[in-house]
C-alpha cells in the first residue's frame, strides 16, 4: 500500500515541478529570484524521481522504504517551500531549507540501508 503512496507522492512533485519550472521561467522577471527558485525545482525533480524510486524499491525494502519515503516527501516540503517562498515573495524562514535537506539526505541514507541490509 505504501509503494504505490510514494509513487503517487513523486508524480505529484514531478508534474508540480514541471508546473514551477514553467512558471519561473515564463512568470518571473528578477533574474536573481529565478535561480534562487531553480534550485527548488531541480531538487523537486530529483526527489520526485527518488520517491517513484522508493515506490518501486518498497515491496523488497520494507519498512525502511517508507522511512525513506517520508524523509523524501518532508525534506522536499520544508526545502523547497522555503525556497519558493524566498523567491517568489522574499518570505524567509530560517533554518527550514536546511532541515530539509538534511531529512533529504537521511531518505537517501536510509533507502541506501534498505538496499544493503538483507530482507526478511
Amino acid at each position: 500500500m505504501m509503494a504505490r503512496l510514494w509513487i503517487v507522492l513523486g508524480a505529484a512533485a514531478g508534474l508540480t515541478g514541471v508546473a514551477m519550472a514553467a512558471l519561473t521561467a515564463h512568470a518571473m522577471s528578477d533574474d536573481a529570484a529565478r535561480q534562487i527558485a531553480h534550485s527548488a525545482v531541480e531538487m523537486q525533480m530529483w526527489h520526485a524521481l527518488a520517491l517513484v524510486g522508493t515506490g518501486l524499491w518498497a515491496p523488497r525494502g520494507g519498512r525502511l522504504c517508507d522511512i525513506a519515503g517520508a524523509a523524501f516527501v518532508l525534506g522536499l516540503l520544508a526545502f523547497c517551500g522555503e525556497v519558493y517562498s524566498h523567491a517568489f515573495n522574499g518570505f524567509h524562514i530560517p533554518h527550514l531549507a536546511p532541515t530539509g535537506g538534511v531529512l533529504l539526505m537521511i531518505g537517501w541514507a536510509v533507502l541506501a540501508v534498505s538496499a544493503i541490509r538483507p530482507s526478511r
